[in-house]
């Protein structure tokens, strides 16, 4: 009979440390939201933008065609959806990332049956100056493995380099893939396996300055140090209990990390980013290397105090009831 009450002090647990600050808390958008939008149901990737502060582009996993949308963080509001046009017709999209001179990337590399799809695809397009609906053009690139078909659900783009490396998703870890110096619209782009990944990875994104990795899976994170591409562990990561953890993005001043999970109204939670102290600078005092501050994650991040202390006596009186009803 514990089961029942071991699932119900997760379910609270999980709606007490991930449920997103207000609006009213939040007006640098970085803070955590909800995505408001009833048209995205599987948000599958997030990258902050640079030309928009507190603006983040996500999308569905699949079914919702070819569309990109704009939240602002401040209030979780979608304010413009791009409809891209130059390519076919979207698989299993993944992840989204920013590289340099404010192009975004798109990853359509899912393949849930296991590696059946012979190639995948990369799509690239401006970052309007205007957010407002609109029709882009876009770039198509196909993409291929070196050692063959595989699932993928992370990329990221190096913000100074623009090169692109994806991570295969494999239940016992998997590599981090570079693809090309620069990705080409004509024949196949080859990523390489360069360095492992020690995670079942559901997303990763690069801080702005390109020295940190951040890996998210739906149970954890690992921080990398980016040392060129070979990978260096520095420790884990604060990532929040989540329905469906899919997605990771810095804040585009690297301060925070941001952590997004499928379904609809679903809440995207703050935490500090490794090295980064509560008032965003980087490498302040109380900072460590999982994410969270030797204080906890402070005001900033998704976490009620309150709210947890109530679910702490909740599941203690739960798991107290359970014991005395079998002792009778």
């Amino acid at each position: 009979m514990r089961r029942p009450f071991v699932l119900l002090a997760a379910a609270l647990l999980t709606a007490a440390f991930a449920v997103p600050v207000s609006a009213a808390d939040n007006d640098g958008g970085d803070e955590g939201f909800t995505i408001n939008d009833p048209r995205v149901t599987e948000s599958s990737g997030l990258a902050a933008s640079r030309q928009h502060p507190g603006v983040y582009w996500t999308h569905n996993d699949s079914d919702d065609g070819p569309h990109l949308y704009a939240v602002d963080g401040s209030t979780g509001d979608t304010v413009a959806r791009l409809t891209l046009t130059g390519i076919g017709t979207p698989r299993d999209v993944e992840a989204i990332s920013v590289g340099p001179g404010d192009r975004l990337f798109v990853a359509d590399v899912g393949d849930n049956l296991g590696g059946t799809w012979p190639y995948v695809w990369i799509y690239e397009l401006p970052e309007p100056e205007r957010l407002q609906d609109a029709t882009v053009q876009a770039t198509q690139y196909v993409v291929k493995y070196a050692d063959g078909p595989r699932d993928a659900e992370a990329m990221v783009v190096h913000p100074k380099t623009g090169r692109v490396y994806l991570i295969d998703k494999h239940e016992d870890g998997g590599h981090l893939y570079e693809g090309p110096e620069k990705l080409s619209p004509e024949g196949d782009n080859v990523f390489r396996p360069i360095a492992p990944v020690e995670l079942w990875t559901t997303d990763a994104a690069l801080s702005p300055d390109g020295q940190d990795l951040a890996v998210r899976g739906y149970f954890g994170g690992i921080h990398y140090a980016w040392n060129g591409g070979k990978l260096e562990r520095k420790g884990r990561l604060s990532v929040p209990l989540q329905g469906q953890g899919e997605s990771v993005t810095y804040s585009a001043d690297g301060s925070r990390l941001l952590f997004g999970s499928e379904g609809e109204q679903s809440g995207v939670v703050s935490r500090p980013a490794p090295g980064a102290a509560e008032g965003g600078s980087s490498g302040g005092a109380g900072s460590r290397a999982d994410g969270g501050s030797a204080s906890g994650d402070g005001n900033g991040a998704s976490v009620k105090v309150g709210g947890a202390v109530v679910v702490a006596v909740v599941v203690a009186a739960l798991f107290g009831l359970g014991r005395r009803r079998r002792r009778g």
